[in-house]
């Protein structure tokens, strides 16, 4: 089974971590911040590391500049994959990504396959949402969650579709998505485009697929 590790150094990724090891082998590390921002000697403790070096893939929720840094150097050719779900600026992304095996996703439910055998066993269960529905009559009666973003809010959104009409079914799920407490806005600093309606849109998106593959079924 896959082994997934989360790591945070503030209140981010313990409801990834719950939805995540529903279907995952997954361990939580929380890392003390540095008091300073910018410091040149960054350690991460031992007993985190022993840790983050059983992952297949790490998911980081570090908001600090540096510890993400220290993290990749040391850690992305001992793991298959790394994703870092928190980082800010188009040159420290840059920098990240140039180790082929780490990814800093715009949006953390808007992952899919890239052709990497640890990614994709990961990205089969979790990233850009896809549902399956049926219908008695013009309503639904049940949602499938194939694909849910990391943080749960598809199954959130699954829950309450049952019942609905299934005429603008996909406005309705891209507008209950915004009752969900997204933490994206808070974790992408800086930006033009807001998060949580990109969230919105993506489950819009698929409940319209949905809609799509059960009119052509049925």
């Amino acid at each position: 089974m896959l082994k997934v590790v989360i790591v945070t150094d503030g209140n981010y990724g313990d409801r990834t971590y719950n939805i995540i090891c529903k279907e995952f082998d997954c361990e939580f590390v929380e890392i003390e911040q540095p008091d300073c921002m910018f410091i040149e000697d960054v350690e991460i403790h031992s007993d985190a590391m022993k840790i983050l070096k059983t992952a297949d893939l790490i998911i980081s929720y570090i908001l600090h500049p540096d510890l993400v840094l220290e993290l990749v150097e040391q850690l992305h050719d001992k793991v298959g994959w790394i994703i870092v779900g928190a980082w800010k600026g188009e040159g420290f992304k840059n920098q990240l990504e140039q180790y082929e095996n780490v990814s800093c996703p715009e949006n953390m439910c808007d992952l899919e396959e890239n052709g990497d055998s640890v990614f994709d066993e990961f990205v089969s269960k979790f990233g850009k949402p896809i549902v399956e529905i049926e219908c008695e009559g013009n309503r639904v009666s049940e949602v499938r969650v194939l694909r849910s973003s990391p943080c749960g809010s598809t199954f959130f959104v699954a829950d309450e579709m049952v019942g609905e009409d299934i005429n603008n079914l996909p406005i309705k799920a891209g507008l209950k998505l915004q009752h969900y407490p997204c933490r994206a806005p808070k974790l992408r600093l800086f930006v033009d485009e807001c998060k949580k309606e990109i969230a919105s849109n993506f489950h819009s998106d698929a409940f319209e697929d949905a809609i799509e593959k059960y009119n052509q079924k049925n």
